[in-house]
């Protein structure tokens, strides 16, 4: 009975979460000693929404205990990867721009129209975006990872995997915990929970947390009017509620309440290798305005020091609530549970921003409610479930609704338009260096009814002439807000599903499992130039015949280009969109498994997966014309597997290895061309390796060890521009065909080992050390190569003190323990060179590193964080 049960639970669930473990270099989990877990049968999941254990389930699982979660200082997704191999988690330009990635698949976070490959479930809810589940954590139960498509039970956009988040539940014991931690960086955080029963039927549990720390990256603020000196701080708060009611032995409803916020300055690019426009970033600002190059134009030396004149605050809010009732009706089909849980949320985000990351005044973005998304979710799922000797079945369905509005503004400084002429003049100049390089260049190519002769004194002049004929009397690019964008895309999504397992004899299951979902979406979206933003465009536009007549025919578009960017575009203004696109899809899986024996399982499956087409919320365009059509389509994945999973030496050692081979179609790439980011469909990728893992809990009593690693060969297919559904993108993605997908190192490995046991005199000790290692990657989407991150290492350790009671505990810890100097992602510097030619050159490609005047840029990962935590337990 439910009541009794859910009672029963409570309890054990502690026992359960101290020895919970999953797949992958995951850190083992201690209970005070004399819950010490010394075998493997204790490891529940849920990954076929159903409890199993670990060794029973046919998916590649890590699951992650709370205690293993605290050891390892997780408080947020970001902090996860650590502990999983083959898998890595980036934030870009904002919190609200992060990623996970599986295997080497997941989706780049820039472009709210995108929806994730790894989906995010938190308490059995469905958060859309990746960024909508990166936050404080709270008091976690367990997490559990699922590695490869999981369509069939968690739904669409997991074809990658899925992050399942269990949070502790109410109980109906008193209790309250309370937590303190102090750290470098001026780092302070407090958290607080209480829990405990109402009334015989119901109970209660709120959580509040508060953490600050100051920004990590040093920040040159140039020209400013940026005054804040650092950069990746942290100020975040959250609160979160829940009611347990058990109304009866067969019914229980969980209602969960959140809220949650930050305010922070997040994240600057700081300069990896510094290009040929540099001293025109220097002429305009004050102080050197980047990283001066280093000898040759080569790569610079790791820095935390970023450059920014203008402010990159974020404000993000996330609220919601959600209610779970599951009713047991043992007169149904022998026995059944029924499960709904319905979730309604919002989760918003304003917005400040650098675009260019140098000290000069040239593009950025207000925080002002005019650069952001916002996401807008509801949820329903029914599910009945029930067993019985021969079947576990389940069927199920789900809908869902979500409106997303991005808002999106451009702020034109006052150094835009010397910078861009003294880009143009720059490269006249190099071809005829009797035309000086110039900050005045704008209005020769702007001025009303140019003719060719006009327009070259122009040029020769510099556009000093002070009057007549080659004076640069034509207008420059507005100073101040140019751009007002709003998307508005509105979709609903159902889906009808079952799983279901035969056990056709006591050591051979086959598991069905089917899904079919569809999609209906609406893009409705207004692109506007604002405050005479497009003049300039238009203006170089109606003079193309002079400046083609001067600086030849076949070298007008492109310069033309440089006006008419998408920030700066006459065609967007007043530009309406309006689509609509609806689509199904089947997907499903098929599992066979078998019991050697007591200790040994194997299996094999088959999943296919589906994520759901959707639109670009940009302004895209190809050459100067904007294109028609914002949508792309849907990506699907085909995904084989065959596994074995052990537990030997009585019951102590897990061992289990997974062959995987996945083929995504239409692989969604959301990639930077230094203008905007678009998504782009490449037809086909591939990725295929190892998952294997080990833990032991060993004969000394509290000591465990355990690890991972992961050998992925994920690759794209070879493409050509035809295949593709923009052409004129092609020769951004001309080094993908064939070569290794970014973000998916070769090999990837997590080890640790954990110790915590009983003293004496009342007193437990214990320490851990958890290290994850990763072979060299490419952090950039079109892979150049200076985007390359080189294999490293990253460490974190804790050594800890307390009473055996857990009444108190005290710890010291540190994040990165040796520093480890790596970058999260690359990108090209806007307007600052170009790496890619507009010919086809010698090695086939777009890219001639001989050719590469490209500024770049990277987001820096996390330095060493160190500090002190008291807890205390009642």
């Amino acid at each position: 009975m439910r009541l009794t049960n859910l009672l029963r639970t409570t309890v054990s669930a502690a026992v359960v979460g101290a020895c919970a473990f999953g797949l992958a270099g995951v850190a083992s989990a201690q209970t005070a000693p004399q819950d010490e877990p010394t075998t493997i049968d204790d490891i529940i999941v849920t990954a076929q929404k159903r409890e199993q254990n670990l060794q029973d389930v046919p998916i590649v699982v890590t699951s992650l205990s709370q205690e293993v979660l605290q050891d390892a200082g997780v408080r947020d997704i970001k902090d996860l990867q650590i502990l999983t191999p083959g898998m890595t988690v980036t934030s870009t330009s904002s919190e609200a721009s992060t990623t996970a990635r599986i295997r080497g698949v997941g989706t780049v976070g820039d472009n709210p129209g995108l929806e994730s490959s790894v989906g995010v479930v938190i308490d059995g809810v469905y958060r859309s975006r990746n960024s909508v589940g990166f936050g404080d954590l709270g008091e976690l139960s367990r997490i559990e990872v699922l590695k490869g498509p999981q369509g069939t039970l968690f739904g669409k956009n997991t074809s990658a995997g899925v992050i399942n988040i269990i949070t502790e539940a109410p109980s109906f014991t008193p209790g309250f915990n309370a937590e303190a931690t102090i750290g470098n960086f001026d780092a302070m955080a407090l958290s607080a929970s209480v829990t405990g029963p109402i009334t015989e039927h119901l109970a209660f549990r709120l959580y509040a947390a508060h953490r600050e720390r100051d920004g990590y990256l040093d920040v040159n603020v140039g020209d400013g009017p940026r005054r804040e000196y650092d950069d990746n701080n942290q100020d975040f708060s959250t609160v979160r509620g829940q009611l347990l009611w058990l109304p009866n032995d067969n019914t229980s409803v969980r209602v969960i309440a959140d809220y949650s916020t930050r305010e922070e300055y997040c994240c600057i690019g700081t300069q990896i290798r510094t290009g040929p426009t540099y001293p025109f970033v220097d002429a305009l600002s004050t102080g050197t305005g980047q990283r001066p190059p280093a000898a040759g134009f080569g790569p610079l030396p790791f820095l935390r020091t970023g450059y920014a004149n203008r402010a990159d605050g974020q404000d993000v809010e996330d609220k919601g609530v959600s209610v779970e009732v599951n009713i047991d009706m043992p007169s149904l089909f022998g026995g059944a549970t029924l499960t709904s849980v319905t979730s309604a949320r919002k989760w918003s985000s304003s917005l400040g921003q650098d675009i260019d990351y140098t000290g000069a005044d040239l593009l950025y973005r207000v925080k002002d409610g005019d650069y952001g998304f916002e996401v807008d979710n509801l949820t329903q799922e029914f599910r009945l479930a029930g067993s019985n000797d021969t079947l576990d079945w389940l069927v199920g369905v789900f809908a869902t609704k979500e409106d997303i509005n991005r808002t999106d503004s451009y702020y034109f400084g006052a150094d835009y338009t010397p910078f861009l002429s003294l880009l143009l003049s720059a490269r006249l100049n190099a071809v005829n260096p009797a035309l000086p390089i110039s900050p005045a260049t704008i209005g020769c190519y702007t001025r009303p009814a140019q003719t060719a002769p006009g327009f070259g004194g122009c040029l020769a002049t510099g556009g000093m002439s002070p009057a007549g004929p080659t004076a640069a009397t034509g207008p420059g690019f507005i100073v101040g807000q140019g751009v007002e964008d709003n998307y508005d895309q509105e979709s609903t999504s159902f889906a009808i599903f079952t799983n279901n397992s035969w056990h056709v004899t006591d050591a051979f299951d086959i598991t069905l499992g089917l899904r079919y979902t569809l999609d209906d979406k609406t893009l409705e979206a207004q692109q506007r130039n604002i405050n005479g933003n497009g003049a300039t465009c238009a203006a170089a536009l109606g003079n193309a015949a002079a400046i083609g007549a001067v600086l030849g025919a076949a070298n007008t578009p492109t310069i033309l280009g440089n006006f008419c960017l998408p920030w700066a575009n006459a065609a967007y203004n007043n530009r309406n969109i309006s689509e609509g696109f609806d689509d199904g899809e089947l997907s499903g899986t098929i599992k066979a498994s078998y019991r050697l024996n007591p200790s040994i399982l194997t299996y094999v499956s088959y999943a296919r997966g589906y994520k759901s087409f959707g639109y670009n919320l940009d302004r895209v365009q190809t050459g100067i014309t904007p294109n028609a059509s914002l949508l792309f389509p849907s990506e699907v994945v085909d995904s084989y597997e065959a596994g074995v999973k052990m537990t030997l030496l009585d019951r102590s050692l897990l061992l289990n290895a997974t062959y995987f081979d996945q083929t995504f179609t239409d692989f969604q790439l959301n990639t930077f061309l230094g203008t905007a980011f678009v998504v782009e469909s490449i037809p086909e990728l591939t990725s295929r390796g190892v998952d294997a893992d080990f833990l032991w809990f060993s004969p000394i009593e509290g000591l465990s060890f355990q690890g991972g690693v992961t050998w992925t060969d994920a690759k794209y297919g070879n493409f050509t521009a035809a295949d593709l559904s923009s052409p004129g993108n092609f020769p951004q993605l001309s080094l993908l065909p064939g070569a290794r997908a970014s973000f998916a190192p070769e090999w990837s490995a997590t080890a640790s080992i954990n110790f915590d046991r009983s003293i004496g005199s009342g007193l437990r000790a214990g320490f851990s050390l958890a290290g994850k290692y990763m072979d060299d990657y490419n952090t950039g989407s079109d892979l150049l190569p200076y985007k390359l991150q080189e294999a490293f290492t990253t460490l974190n350790g804790r050594i800890m003190l307390g009473a055996e009671d857990e009444s108190w505990t005290a710890e010291l810890w540190v994040q990165n323990l040796t520093d480890e100097e790596y970058i999260q992602v690359a990108y090209n510097a806007p307007l600052q060179g170009g790496a890619f030619q507009s010919t086809v050159q010698p090695n086939g490609t777009y890219y001639n590193p001989a050719l590469d005047t490209q500024t770049y840029d990277a987001f820096l990962g996390q330095p060493r964080t160190y500090g002190a935590t008291l807890r205390f337990k009642y």
